[in-house]
């Protein structure tokens, strides 16, 4: 048996610990634990290796509780389903070395006007790791794991760090069956919906003013990816997102796009192909093409990266059981 000692800093130890200490008493329900709270200081006894899953739990909750002022049951909760997936499935073989445990993920990627960004799972970190070291990172995985949001972030905290002098956030404009021509308004009014995910992630992150001053300046483009074509781009962080979408000529024409000094994350979820022949996605082209070249790094995200609520791991991890029945 071990005994640590964790101690609460910048958050209230009622906001952690719950009213009536339900938040404890949740731990204990699914760790064989027994926590002993006095004030700020609080005491973890059980086997090592579960002390220090619980460790890592209460650190995670108490970067919600600071960031948030506020840490809800659901929050405890999926905080508790993803570090017990982390410690019960098999280990990752993620193309980027050096992965992090959820006690030590990378502090802060962006600060923002509400708080701070930090890596919520290991495969988030990989995906940091990846555009440090490389030039482009391709990511792969299903909903729910931070894809867009992550590489939003990243492609922020590069465009303040005077890294890169713009960001164009691309997406393919493809109809997930539903029809364009039946939406009302002009192109730009029926084109939004499919890039509104993208301004949701940089409206977290930046003030509305700067925002509408950087797009004003062309320093953040938000854009359908057919708008790339002929064009190059220097000095700039691209992501294309929902790239599962992109045909084998628009990936190619994407990834031909780069200049000088820049950065690239393309994300794709291979599940989520609504092409009309799932064949001719370049996502599938590129992970066959590119693996090995110098400069560019595949990370492959799943259920244990999923951050949203629990239900969201747990409805990916039937479809998959549900396909490998069926031969899918």
């Amino acid at each position: 048996m071990a005994e640590v000692s964790f101690k609460v800093e910048k958050v209230d130890p009622i906001t952690l610990y719950g009213v009536a200490d339900q938040h404890l008493q949740l731990i204990e329900q699914n760790f064989p634990v027994q926590l002993i709270a006095r004030g700020n200081n609080l005491k973890i006894r059980g086997e090592a290796d579960v002390v220090a899953q619980v460790q890592s739990l209460l650190s995670e909750l108490g970067f919600i509780a600071n960031k948030n002022a506020n840490l809800t049951t659901h929050d405890v909760e999926t905080l508790i389903h993803i570090v017990k997936a982390e410690a019960t499935l098999p280990s990752r073989n993620h193309s980027s070395p050096g992965l992090h445990s959820s006690g030590d993920l990378k502090e802060v990627v962006l600060f923002t006007k509400s708080g701070y960004i930090k890596p919520r799972s290991a495969g988030q970190q990989a995906v940091a790791d990846a555009i440090e070291k490389n030039d482009l990172a391709v990511v792969i995985g299903p909903a729910g794991t931070g894809k867009t949001y992550m590489a939003v972030a990243l492609a922020v905290a590069a465009l303040k760090e005077r890294k890169v002098k713009k960001i164009v956030l691309a997406r393919p404009a493809v109809e997930a069956g539903e029809s364009l021509g039946f939406l009302p308004g002009d192109y730009k009014d029926k084109i939004d919906p499919y890039l509104r995910p993208l301004y949701d992630a940089l409206e977290e992150m930046l003030p509305q003013d700067l925002i509408r001053k950087y797009t004003d300046q062309s320093v953040i483009e938000v854009i359908p990816l057919a708008f790339m074509r002929g064009r190059t781009l220097s000095n700039a962080f691209v992501i294309l997102d929902e790239a599962q979408n992109a045909s084998s000529i628009q990936m190619k024409m994407f990834l031909t796009r780069l200049g000088v000094n820049s950065k690239a994350i393309v994300n794709g979820d291979k599940t989520q192909i609504d092409l009309p022949d799932p064949s001719n996605s370049g996502l599938l082209e590129i992970e066959r093409i590119l693996k090995g070249v110098e400069g560019i790094s595949f990370v492959y995200l799943d259920k244990r990266d999923v951050v949203r609520h629990r239900l969201v791991r747990d409805i990916i991890q039937a479809y998959d059981e549900f396909d490998q029945q069926n031969g899918s």
